[in-house]
């Protein structure tokens, strides 16, 4: 289509680990098997489920560890333990496991509960920040906590709750920055969520799979690469397993099918919406406000003015259901309804509020939107957008 930026893959890359550590290690232990392995704290266990999954013999495993071939096949026996702390805790280290798999509990190993535990509220809080129409907050929770988790993944630590924990965090990032970035620079949003799906396609959860795979094609859209987001989002519905991860993935699917100028493919997921809002619980996301402002945005973008025109005036009321930037996100559409039917004062006016609230909720993105609509056709309100994205351009480069 015109004016929609070439598709390209998810730009995934594997988890970066240390030389020592083959990335296989990392992730062998993120596996369901390798779970109910580690909860038994068994190091015989641990040992061949090890071996068997990195195709490593007896002699190799001995190399890595410090001991001969034969005092390993003692060790998978059950014939020889390894009791003295220190010893413990170098295979621990060796194989890329916390301590407290082996029954060791130090400092090292406290720390490492800790930010797990600190991690999982983090990643929490800032989402419900980010609801709240604090991304930039959002942002500077998660970052930290991201660059975090990569440098312990980097030394050779890719326990599964560690893995995990990174993928909701760089998921987290990636969405805040959606928020907050200037539409020349949402791509980057779509590379951090990309990096949650390397993370989620290696875990056997189809909910997990199915929210990274839902926020992912959302940032693909706005990274303008439509057919990339239908695509993931489709792959999506396809992996809800419940009317509440449908209500999640069909706002989403509608908007970037509309973005794509599908409206069979619109029509038919706003029928389903329209269906499953009565079945389901509102979100942010899911509820009548939200949904109105994807038909009107949709019907204009798939020719359908007119008919955009008619139902405008049917607008429901922003409830507190809906998030903040949704206010911002349907003043700048109704603004867009009100110029195709010749109506540039309603424009004016529900510009100007969007300008204000953009601002107010430092959204960059909308106020690229605002500077569409009024290009050439109000130049107060052109003048009033620009002035605040240069002001918030300023603010983040600093």
């Amino acid at each position: 289509m015109a004016g929609q930026r070439a598709e390209h893959p998810d730009g995934e890359a594997e988890l970066t680990a240390s030389a020592a550590v083959p990335a296989h290690v990392l992730w062998h232990w993120a596996t369901p098997q390798a779970e109910h392995v580690l909860a038994r704290r068994d190091l015989a266990g641990i040992l061949r489920f090890h071996r068997k999954i990195t195709g490593t013999n007896q002699t190799a495993l001995g190399e890595l560890l410090g001991y001969d071939k034969t005092y390993i096949s003692a060790l998978e026996l059950g014939k020889r333990s390894v009791d003295d702390i220190a010893s413990r805790r170098r295979i621990a280290q060796c194989l890329g496991l916390p301590p407290h798999v082996l029954g060791v509990t130090d400092s090292a190993d406290v720390d490492h509960r800790a930010m797990v535990q600190f991690g999982e509220s983090t990643v929490r809080l800032a989402e419900i920040a980010r609801q709240a129409g604090h991304a930039a907050e959002a942002v500077a929770e998660l970052w930290p906590l991201v660059a975090r988790l990569e440098a312990r993944l980097a030394e050779g630590h890719g326990e599964r709750e560690v893995l995990r924990l990174l993928a909701g965090a760089r998921l987290g990032l990636g969405v805040a920055l959606g928020n907050v970035l200037p539409e020349e620079r949402l791509s980057t949003a779509a590379r951090w969520t990309a990096k949650s799906l390397v993370i989620a396609r290696r875990f056997d959860d189809t909910r997990f799979t199915c929210q990274v795979m839902r926020m992912h094609g959302n940032e693909l859209r706005k990274s303008l690469l439509n057919g990339a987001a239908v695509d993931r989002l489709r792959r999506a519905l396809a992996l809800a397993p419940d009317h509440a991860a449908e209500a999640a993935v069909l706002p989403l699917l509608a908007r970037a099918a509309g973005a794509l100028g599908d409206h069979e493919l619109f029509d038919q997921t706003l029928q389903q919406a329209a269906v499953l809002l009565e079945q389901t619980d509102q979100t942010s996301l899911f509820n009548p406000f939200a949904l109105h402002e994807i038909r009107l945005r949709g019907l204009l973008a798939t020719g359908r003015t007119r008919t955009a025109i008619q139902l405008a005036q049917d607008e429901p009321p922003l409830t507190t259901t809906a998030a903040p930037q949704w206010q911002v996100i349907g003043l700048i559409t109704s603004a867009r309804v009100h110029m195709a039917a010749g109506d540039p004062r309603g424009a004016r006016d529900r510009l100007a509020a969007a300008v204000s609230e953009a601002t107010r909720q430092r959204l960059p993105h909308q106020l690229q939107r605002i500077l569409r609509t009024s290009r050439g056709a109000l130049p107060d309100i052109q003048d009033a957008a620009s002035t605040e994205l240069h002001r918030l351009r300023r603010e983040m480069a600093a």
